[in-house]
């Protein structure tokens, strides 16, 4: 990206609509009720041929103090600060206020570089507004109208000369690409896992309920006060990216609001806050359900472990707050235990005790999503499943319902992330799904592969038989008898 650009102003004047407009998805939650967005969120901007980082930010306070206001207007001047151009938006139906007079004042001081827009400038009723921002002394406002796409050329005709002059300096700091290697690459390499690189990072979403830590748990991963953090429960509520290299690995991260239980989530913003989350695990490689370690595996944590489990995303638990326990291992004993007896579904996936607070338990966790996301990618090579089948099936032959015995014939992996797996056989809506669960579990000791989900389907080879249905069995002689006694 050439230039990024740090939308700014008081809450609930439009920004997150036009971040929205700008990247051209609905990333960040819109709705009437101001102070919505609390952290800031980063998206690729697009307008015209312009490429540039567009960050949304929180609606800036007049509070300073450590409040929760306060730690918002915090990182929307950190924003301000890294920030390469500031887009300050008042609402032109409302006026200059003397709230905009104050942050004005901020941003001559702060920024590099301000573009005034007055907002929700359509039809005469914001005529007035727009008159007064001249007072502002930040020169001739841009009329927008982020809902509708007004003013999208002049913003683009105010930000075309200003990416000229950041070009030069996006192509010093471009990583060196296409290089050419002297060594030549053998055929018969085996299959490899997918390569993790900036251009693809591994992607990990960071789920719980509220107040367990995710978002301090990520500041620590970045080395940083990047995200919104507190002692309140439910700060964060958009699903915020933040991309970064973890010891050697390019990531990006998502922290995601905390899930409560359905029932008690009535307001509409919470409703969309949690809505974002799920989105997040959708896109996620790994998820890391985090555990308060003074109360784990409450009814909320089991349901969001196997709501990933279901969307088929590799699972990595950790116990969080682990500095302030005090009985360590037979707390750290109990904590497998439940875990094995709770979710049976995820038995054998990595538990990692951390702490958010102090840093403490980072590197296993690092270690234990690079495992996860190894196995989840996996691919077995079908003679060698075909040779443990063959084992399986000896050990514990499949039933006989009705006295029909069940042939599975062969078996092969049609799909990873998650490993997919698909047997060959006769009746196959007769096996029962216990004994699905024997090959699965069998699966998960005989390769090496605990706690990832595993997808077996069974399938019958019925459909290629090309006289199947054409006629019935002993339909002859009877057939006719039957026809002639309705006659």
């Amino acid at each position: 990206m050439s230039f990024s650009l740090a939308i700014v102003g008081r809450p609930n004047v439009g920004k997150s609509t036009l971040f929205n407009r700008l990247v051209g998805k609905r990333l960040a939650l819109v709705d009437d009720q101001p102070g919505v967005t609390r952290d800031l969120r980063e998206g690729v901007g697009r307008l015209g041929d312009l490429r540039f980082t567009v960050i949304d930010t929180a609606g800036l306070e007049e509070a300073t103090d450590e409040s929760l206001q306060g730690r918002m207007r915090k990182l929307t001047e950190r924003a301000v600060d890294m920030a390469d151009i500031c887009l300050f938006m008042i609402d032109a139906r409302v006026g200059v206020t003397p709230t905009d007079e104050v942050f004005a004042e901020i941003l001559r001081k702060r920024a590099k570089h301000v573009i005034l827009a007055a907002n929700k400038a359509e039809g005469a009723a914001a005529d007035a507004g727009v008159l007064e921002a001249y007072a502002l002394g930040l020169g001739e406002p841009l009329r927008l109208s982020a809902e509708h796409g007004e003013g999208m050329p002049d913003l683009y005709g105010t930000l075309q000369p200003l990416a000229d002059a950041f070009a030069e300096r996006a192509a010093e700091e471009a990583p060196e690409t296409d290089v050419s290697l002297d060594e030549e690459v053998s055929d018969e390499a085996d299959e490899a896992l997918p390569e993790i690189t900036s251009a693809k990072p591994l992607q990990i979403a960071v789920v719980g309920r509220p107040n367990a830590g995710k978002s301090t748990l990520i500041n620590r991963i970045l080395g940083e006060d990047r995200l919104l953090t507190g002692p309140e429960a439910g700060i964060t509520r958009d699903a915020i990216s933040v991309q970064l290299d973890w010891d050697g690995t390019p990531m990006r991260i998502f922290d995601t609001a905390g899930m409560r239980k359905r029932a008690k989530v009535q307001e509409k913003l919470e409703k969309l806050s949690v809505s974002d989350g799920l989105r997040a695990v959708k896109f996620a490689e790994v998820v890391v359900v985090l555990l308060d370690a003074a109360i784990p595996f409450e009814q909320q944590d089991l349901r969001i472990a196997d709501l990933a489990e279901r969307e088929g995303r590799a699972v990595v638990v950790a116990v969080n707050k682990w500095d302030v326990e005090e009985h360590k291992q037979e707390k750290l004993r109990d904590l497998k235990e439940a875990f094995d007896r709770l979710l049976p579904q995820l038995r054998g996936a990595p538990l990692v005790t951390v702490s958010a607070r102090t840093g403490r338990g980072l590197d296993r966790l690092h270690a234990a999503v690079i495992k996860a996301w190894e196995v989840w990618n996996r691919r077995i090579p079908t003679g060698q499943l075909n040779r443990w089948l063959e084992g399986m099936i000896s050990s514990h032959p499949p039933p006989a319902p009705q006295g029909r015995r069940i042939k599975l014939r062969y078996m092969t992996q049609a799909k990873t992330r998650p490993p997919g797996f698909v047997v060959m056989c006769s009746h196959p809506d007769k096996i029962p799904e216990s004994y699905t669960r024997y090959l699965v579990n069998g699966l998960r000791e005989g390769f090496d592969m605990p706690g990832t989900p595993i997808r077996l389907y069974m399938r019958g080879q019925g459909d290629k038989n090309p006289y199947k249905g054409r006629r019935e069995k002993n339909a002859g002689a009877l057939k006719k008898h039957l026809g002639r006694r309705k006659d």
